[in-house]
C-alpha cells in the first residue's frame, strides 16, 4: 500500500493536534494550526519559509514532535481534515481582527470565518492557553493540564461532530443552546469543565477515570 492509501478520520487528527497544543502552551511559546478540508485553503496562504516537508501525514511516527517544532516557527501550520500536511510556516491571507489580540487571533477568526467546516487551534503565549475557534469565534479555551479521558473523547466529539454531549453533561439544556444571544464559550481546565454562557458560568468538576 501507498503512503496515501490510508488517511485519518478528523476525529484522530484532533487527537493529535490538541496534545500538541497543549505541551507548546507548557513551553510557553505560541502557534497556530488550521485544519480543515485541503480544496478549500487553495490560494488562502503564503509560505514564509521554504516548504521541503512533502506529502506528509499525521500517522507516521514520530509526527507530533515534527509538528511542536514546526507550529513555532512564525505563521500557522495548515492540515487537512484527513491529516495531511498541507503546510507550514505561513501567512493566512484572510484574517479580521480580533480587539485586543494579535496577528494569529486575527488569522484564526479570519480563516474560519472564510472557510466553512473549518477549525483553527491557537496557543497563546500571552497566557499559554490553547483556544478553539470555529466560524470565527472562541467555541473552546484549555489550560495545559491533561484533561481526564471521559472528558477529552467529549471535546473531540464536539469539535469534530458538533456533539454538544459535553455541553449536556455540563448542564446546559439544548432549549438554552438554542436560544442562547451570545454563543456558550467551553472552558476545560485540568478535571474541571466551565460553560460561560450569556447569563453566567456553569462549572462541572470532572474526576479523572
Amino acid at each position: 500500500m501507498g503512503l496515501f492509501s490510508r488517511t485519518l478520520s478528523k476525529e484522530k487528527v484532533y487527537e493529535i493536534i490538541l496534545p500538541v497544543a497543549k505541551q507548546i502552551a507548557r513551553s510557553k511559546e505560541g502557534a497556530l494550526f488550521v485544519i480543515g478540508p485541503a480544496n478549500k485553503f487553495k490560494k488562502l496562504y503564503d509560505p514564509l519559509f521554504p516548504q521541503v516537508l512533502e506529502k506528509v501525514n499525521l500517522k507516521q511516527a514520530g509526527m507530533g514532535k515534527v509538528l511542536e517544532k514546526l507550529a513555532t516557527l512564525d505563521g500557522a501550520v495548515v492540515i487537512s481534515n484527513t491529516g495531511d500536511l498541507l503546510a507550514y510556516g505561513v501567512k493566512i491571507k484572510k484574517s479580521i481582527p480580533v480587539p485586543g489580540y494579535g496577528t494569529k487571533h486575527a488569522a484564526a477568526a479570519g480563516i474560519t470565518t472564510h472557510v466553512q467546516d473549518s477549525i483553527a487551534v491557537l496557543v497563546s503565549e500571552e497566557i499559554n492557553w490553547v483556544k478553539v475557534f470555529k466560524n470565527g469565534k472562541i467555541i473552546l479555551e484549555m489550560d495545559s493540564e491533561e484533561n481526564p479521558k471521559s472528558m477529552e473523547s467529549k471535546i473531540i466529539s464536539f469539535l469534530s461532530e458538533g456533539d454538544t454531549a459535553l455541553l449536556t453533561a455540563a448542564g446546559i439544556s439544548a432549549a438554552i443552546l438554542g436560544g442562547a444571544a451570545v454563543a456558550p464559550i467551553m472552558i476545560a481546565g485540568g478535571t474541571y469543565l466551565a460553560i460561560k454562557t450569556a447569563t453566567g458560568i456553569i462549572r462541572k468538576n470532572w474526576r479523572k477515570k
